[in-house]
């Protein structure tokens, strides 16, 4: 769809993918299974169970590329996967371009669950999406949770 004042949109990646070697499967494999071992040694059989499921569905997850997703900011709301966040939702954005990943727009959203968005941004349509958030919703620093960041130091 070409952007125009009134809607622009995107995709990008559903979330930044960091490649992961074989040594990094060999340290989790290593970790679950000492786990497994010490929930056996102190007879909880069922811990043990599912310490091993979920050492197998993060193996699986961590492999698992991210989905190329589309994104939008238009003069009704930011649209996320087909979602639409109306600007009655959110409070406040921020666009971090110093990001090491790539310009980020980050929303506080006034949902209790879902408190924090964010979406990665086309370098070439970062004042087009400033124009349209600034008259809508209030600037304010946003940064991203401290448990994302130590995630994603892990690799995920």
């Amino acid at each position: 769809m070409e952007p125009t004042a009134r809607d622009i949109s995107w995709e990008a990646p559903q979330h930044h993918h960091v490649e992961k070697g074989n040594d990094w499967f060999f340290a989790l494999a290593i970790i679950v299974v000492a786990l497994v071992i010490v929930a056996v040694m102190f007879n909880n059989v069922l811990m043990a169970l599912l310490i091993g499921i979920a050492g197998g569905v993060l193996a699986m997850a961590a492999a698992k590329r991210p989905a190329i997703v589309p994104y939008g900011v238009s003069v009704r709301g930011v649209k996320v996967e087909g979602e639409l966040h109306p600007f009655s939702s959110l409070s406040h954005y921020h666009i971090d371009e110093e990001d090491p990943r790539g310009p980020q727009l980050l929303l506080q959203s006034k949902k209790k669950f879902s408190q924090l968005i964010v979406m990665p941004l086309p370098v070439d349509q970062i004042d087009n999406i400033e124009a349209l958030l600034r008259g809508r919703l209030n600037e304010e620093e946003l940064y991203e949770p401290f448990a994302l960041k130590v995630m994603e130091l892990f690799g995920f």
